[in-house]
């Protein structure tokens, strides 16, 4: 089963450039708790508890690259 997840960020508008892909999904998420919408989308079924492992498995691998660009978005 595709991890929807990644589908979601996979299958954007290839015209559109990664930060502002990333700057949109910034604006999306303010003021929102992401451990509620995780919590959420689990308890309905829209991921199950080893998809979002995966997930949080790959963003852990991958936090170390972002690292150089939290400045740019206003994180410390």
């Amino acid at each position: 089963m595709a991890n929807p997840l990644f589908k979601a960020f996979g299958n954007r508008n290839q015209g559109n450039n990664i930060m502002g892909q990333f700057q949109n999904f910034m604006n999306q998420m303010k003021g929102q708790n992401p451990n509620d919408i995780l919590n959420n989308m689990i308890s309905s079924g829209q991921i199950n508890q080893k998809q979002l492992n995966q997930v949080q498995a790959a963003a852990k691998q991958m936090s170390g690259q972002f690292e150089g660009i939290r400045s740019m978005f206003g994180f410390k």
